[in-house]
């Protein structure tokens, strides 16, 4: 006895036709018929007294009627309920991110995930990469964004965008009145660098040798607030992400000048864990993050 079984008797009986049912259940009239002649051999009871054109309930018919009837729209009741919160999106997606995208990038799609989700909402933790990578991996968080993403036997890598890389100084700065910046005019220059064991910090190292041009290594940091502070006190220039000193650049305080090097830019990723099923809720900011 099943649900489109209970379904069609409820239908025949209200429109009191087993042609007009058929027609609309996409059945024969007789495939209709057979169905609650079925019924009423799993009851053994009679339905419906056919003696009578049209035909009527017997008092069994009538009361099945009634009960079948309170099931269904029970039944369809929790159905779209159940199918409604499978649609809605709240909860919390848990966002590991290096420094600078945290810092720099992800308000602007938290805000936007906040405005279309209201249920929802995001948690971020900025942390160097390899924190960030391991967030991922023991599950603290959902996500990680991290810049020159690899994948590995455990991590998935979803490719979001790519972040020019420009020469940044303060106006004061000889370099600062150049519309490009030539690698060779970086010779011997003073400059603020990452640490060695970064990977943008090895990206732009390669291109200053393919260059030939030896900057004059000042101060190594880990992190870009940290850069920008060195660049700001006059100590060198340094080589950045676009998105990172626009608050410098607005202010007049920094000059961000392009390369002859186009090629050199900083590709950002998002990373989760292989053969893990994300929430719908992580989907849905997943996706806002690859619009961009």
């Amino acid at each position: 006895m099943k649900i489109d079984m209970l379904r069609l008797y409820c239908n025949v009986v209200q429109t009191n036709s087993f042609s007009r049912e058929a027609r609309e259940s996409g059945v024969t009239q007789s495939a209709a018929s057979q169905s609650i002649r079925h019924l009423e051999e799993d009851l053994g009871v009679s339905l419906l007294d056919r003696s009578k054109r049209p035909f009527t309930l017997t008092p069994q018919g009538e009361k099945f009627y009634k009960a079948c009837r309170d099931l269904i729209e029970g039944f369809d009741r929790v159905r779209d309920e159940v199918a409604s919160d499978k649609k809605r999106i709240e909860g919390t997606v848990r966002v590991a991110a290096i420094y600078s995208i945290g810092l720099h990038v992800m308000g602007v799609y938290m805000q936007r995930f906040r405005h279309l989700y209201p249920d929802a909402r995001v948690r971020l933790d900025c942390l160097h990469p390899e924190e960030v990578k391991r967030s991922v991996q023991e599950d603290i968080a959902d996500i990680g964004l991290v810049s020159y993403p690899s994948s590995s036997r455990t991590l998935n890598v979803i490719t979001l965008w790519e972040e020019p890389l420009r020469v940044v100084c303060t106006p004061e700065n000889p370099l600062a009145k150049n519309k490009v910046v030539r690698c060779a005019d970086l010779d011997k220059t003073p400059f603020v660098a990452f640490d060695t064991d970064l990977v943008i910090r090895k990206a732009i190292d390669r291109v200053l040798r393919q260059e030939q041009a030896r900057v004059d290594v000042v101060m190594e940091f880990d992190n870009v607030e940290s850069i920008k502070e060195g660049v700001l006190l006059g100590a060198g220039v340094s080589i950045l992400p676009e998105p990172v000193f626009q608050k410098e650049i607005t202010m007049r305080s920094l000059r961000a000048i392009p390369l002859d090097r186009s090629d050199l830019s900083r590709p950002i990723g998002l990373i989760h864990r292989r053969r893990k099923k994300l929430p719908p809720t992580v989907d849905r900011f997943i996706e806002i993050l690859k619009e961009s």
